[in-house]
């Protein structure tokens, strides 16, 4: 088996990697978003810092049976690799996603790194895959889908309403695309809320400033090619911003939206800003995504703060559901001798 790894040009190979997650979304995930070749190529050669690509070349050209990407962490996560190992359904239990997790291992180690971190499916092959190589599961995830349609009328007005009532003294900006300059401190303070978010033992948070906001959310952004909404609460009083909701949309596929970050800064918090944000921005997208059906979200299941706030918008579960994991370096290397 040859395992080959990605140079920059091989858009075959690119298209060939986006048929194997297609093809294995189609079987694990049904109900979950389409995703575009555009897509997949940026993440998988355009990320934000030092990754690799190496895939298993199929048996005609174009092809492939199978492929990983292994992103190395440059800020915080230093001891860590993060690992999307993807095995095409007709080629499973062949030994291949075996195959590829210790050469993804063997190229973490040579970085230095000494823990695999990933995501799978709940009760998908990928999760046997990470319990049979000895993989640890970290905090428990849960995915959310709202679906438009089923909201009430006047549902989202109402609620905004009511978080309105609360948030006396903050008002409510927006914009489109790229970060307005003059907002990008304030909005790198408000990342650094989720600081204190649930996390997974030993997984440190990421520590934004407003270069990391341009470089790693804004131009990733035109990297992929979606639109960018973002809803923000800024304090009357001291001009600080307070709150914000982020959404981006795939041009590819407008009938799904994805959320990013929701977060609010610890001195601004109980002024229901969260749930003030997201009900603005329901509102926003009403008339500007036309075609939208469909908005993805996901938290720590111990996030009872947000998600309550999602339930309260109609977010509904959507399995399956993810599940992180981790995998000493040493343990998947040692997979090789057993």
């Amino acid at each position: 088996m040859r395992i080959v790894r990605w140079v920059s040009g091989d858009h075959e190979a690119i298209r060939a990697c986006h048929e194997v997650n297609g093809a294995a979304d189609h079987l694990d995930d049904p109900a979950g978003p389409p995703t575009s070749v555009r897509t997949v190529e940026v993440l998988l050669t355009r990320p934000p810092g030092p990754a690799q690509t190496w895939f298993v070349p199929g048996e005609t050209p174009g092809t492939a049976q199978a492929f990983y990407h292994l992103r190395l962490p440059d800020m915080e996560n230093l001891t860590m690799g993060y690992l999307y190992l993807v095995v095409h359904p007709r080629f499973r239990r062949h030994g291949i996603g075996g195959a590829l997790l210790r050469h993804a291992a063997r190229q973490a180690a040579a970085n230095e790194r000494s823990l695999l971190a990933t995501a799978v499916r709940r009760g998908s092959a990928g999760e046997a895959f990470a319990r049979h190589a000895g993989a640890t599961p970290g905090i428990a995830e849960a995915r959310r889908v709202q679906v438009l349609a089923k909201l009430r009328s006047g549902q989202v007005a109402a609620l905004r309403e009511l978080a309105a009532r609360a948030a006396v003294g903050y008002s409510l900006l927006c914009w489109t695309g790229r970060t307005p300059d003059e907002h990008l401190a304030g909005l790198a303070a408000v990342h650094n809320a989720m600081q204190d978010a649930p996390r997974t033992a030993g997984h440190e948070p990421s520590v934004w400033d407003a270069p990391r906001v341009r470089e790693r959310i804004d131009d990733q952004r035109e990297l992929f090619g979606t639109r960018g909404y973002s809803v923000v609460a800024r304090h009357d009083a001291t001009g600080e911003l307070a709150a914000v909701t982020q959404i981006e949309v795939d041009p590819e596929y407008p009938e799904w939206a994805y959320q990013q970050i929701t977060a609010v800064a610890r001195p601004h918090r109980g002024h229901r800003l969260g749930l003030l944000v997201k009900a603005a921005m329901l509102e926003w997208l009403a008339v500007a995504e036309p075609r939208l059906q469909r908005i993805l979200t996901g938290n720590a299941t111990a996030n009872s703060h947000m998600i309550s706030i999602n339930e309260a918008l109609g977010y509904e579960l959507l399995d399956p559901q993810p599940q992180g994991y981790d995998l000493p370096v040493a343990d998947a290397l040692a997979l090789g001798s057993t």
